[in-house]
């Protein structure tokens, strides 16, 4: 595992690119982080995604998507949109619902895992320092063929 101050760094430098982000860069990257649990999920996170060219790039842009607010592992807003006067809401229209927290093995690690309740779609997360995450989509609808969304989550 990497330690966090490169993490930090790596993520930083990721996050600031302005052209695509190779699939495979950001799975390098995914393997030198720690998982983390439920209770690190808790609380409100802002959030972004990395160009990849996957076809669902755009598609939290196009919701006005802030991030994702963990109450507990039975109530999670995926999708906390801002509206046209900057107010946050949870947009339980676009994915079909909210979702719920599990521990869930992805990649052979077992790490927090956020399952949507109306799409067979799970977003696994993993720590880049205590505020901020790496997140993959994953599952039937969220899927570029063999290819994952990759997004990010910092701490509010």
């Amino acid at each position: 595992m990497t330690d966090t101050t490169t993490a930090r760094q790596q993520f930083v430098e990721l996050t600031s690119r302005t052209g695509e982000i190779a699939d495979a860069e950001l799975d390098e990257f995914w393997a030198t982080l720690a998982p983390v649990t439920i209770d690190f999920l808790i609380g409100e996170w802002k959030g972004g995604e990395f160009q990849t060219g996957h076809k669902a790039n755009g598609f939290m842009n196009r919701l006005n998507w802030f991030g994702k607010t963990f109450h507990s592992a039975a109530d999670a807003k995926p999708l906390v949109c801002l509206d046209a006067d900057g107010n946050k809401f949870s947009n339980t229209e676009a994915m079909k619902g909210e979702a719920s927290l599990w521990m869930e093995e992805f990649r052979g690690e077992v790490t927090a895992t956020m399952v949507y309740d109306g799409r067979p779609v799970h977003d696994h997360f993993k720590k880049v320092d205590d505020n901020t995450m790496l997140g993959i989509m994953n599952g039937k609808g969220a899927l570029d063929g063999t290819r994952y969304l990759y997004f990010w989550l910092e701490r509010v």
